[in-house]
């Protein structure tokens, strides 16, 4: 194991419910290893304007059930440049810290590659609810995520249902459609429309006439917020099926609230294997969650584009026929 004294762990990008366990991990765990463990606030522009806390056992307690981070999180433009990076390196090396946890999405990640490339050692933990990370099954928050739509769409479908009204239901997911797709498939959405697969809405209108034709009187339709804009989809399924619809942007409450103990869980076991893998050495890695370990892998593997789950959407067409 290397001798590492110094710790460092931030929040980067959107926030994420189970970052604070994640944080609360590599603190109490990294205080159990005899090291010295500080918190950088505000993401990478709080690092790079040395923002930087030491932190104790009390800071972290009473926090795994609070949605958000306690870090706090900003995006940072001056990151993305050279002269930023290296003011983000010196900080930490002119304070004596040798390692840095980052907690966060495919952003982080990337200034997060770019100190190490500076000398920095530097483990990935994947914070996101949009679960858009290569190399992991599942990310911090995602889980929170589908369950707060699924809560927030079983009260739509009673208004639905007493106005006899197709709901179009925009979720997050700019790139990645996974939020609409697990949601939609909990919900039994007739629909779900997501960045990775092409939809004809003539079609989906001729399936919302066949639903109203067997006695059907409402549906739901899950739009990522990638696929197109939310009001000329529902404009256009209007005009084609003359029916009447309403739309709901969900926006920013599907990344608060408190944690799902799945969420819990998998933000204290990735910050605790990321306190292991700075002692024992490793850089440049990220914290992935593969067939249900918890494990070490290369960070760059995140920069690829991320397979899509083509089955369970064929799926989720086959039973809302």
């Amino acid at each position: 194991m290397d001798s590492i004294d110094k710790i460092a762990v931030l929040t980067s990008g959107g926030d994420a419910p189970g970052m604070n366990s994640a944080i609360r991990a590599v603190v109490r765990k990294g205080i159990f290893h005899h090291l010295r463990v500080y918190g950088v606030f505000h993401g990478y522009e709080g690092l790079i304007k040395g923002n930087i806390q030491e932190m104790d056992l009390g800071s972290v307690a009473d926090i795994v059930h609070r949605g958000g981070t306690i870090l706090k999180t900003a995006r940072s433009e001056e990151m993305m440049t050279e002269e930023g990076q290296k003011k983000a390196a010196f900080q930490l090396q002119s304070k004596g810290i040798e390692a840095l946890a980052v907690i966060g999405g495919d952003g982080s990640y990337r200034g997060a590659h770019k100190l190490a490339e500076l000398g920095i050692k530097v483990v990935g933990i994947p914070g996101t609810i949009d679960n858009d990370i290569v190399g992991t099954d599942c990310t911090i928050g995602f889980d929170t995520a589908i369950n707060t739509v699924v809560e927030a769409v079983s009260k739509l479908r009673d208004t639905a249902t007493s106005h006899e009204r197709t709901f179009l239901v925009e979720v997050m997911g700019r790139n990645c459609g996974d939020i609409a797709l697990k949601s939609g498939l909990a919900i039994g959405a007739e629909s779900i429309l997501i960045p990775e697969i092409p939809f004809d809405l003539k079609e989906i209108s001729g399936k919302l006439l066949r639903g109203y034709q067997r006695g059907k009187n409402h549906s739901i339709i899950i739009v990522a917020e990638g696929a197109g804009d939310i009001w000329e989809i529902a404009s256009k399924l209007k005009e084609y099926s003359g029916m009447d619809n309403r739309v709901t942007i969900l926006g920013h409450i599907q990344r608060g609230g408190a944690p799902s103990a799945s969420d819990s869980v998998l933000g204290a076991t990735m910050g605790g294997k990321a306190v292991e893998a700075i002692m024992e050495g490793k850089s440049d890695v990220m914290i992935s969650f593969i067939n249900n370990e918890t494990v070490y892998r290369p960070l760059q593997i995140a920069f690829a584009s991320k397979p899509f789950q083509r089955n369970l959407y064929d799926l989720a067409n086959e039973l809302a026929i």
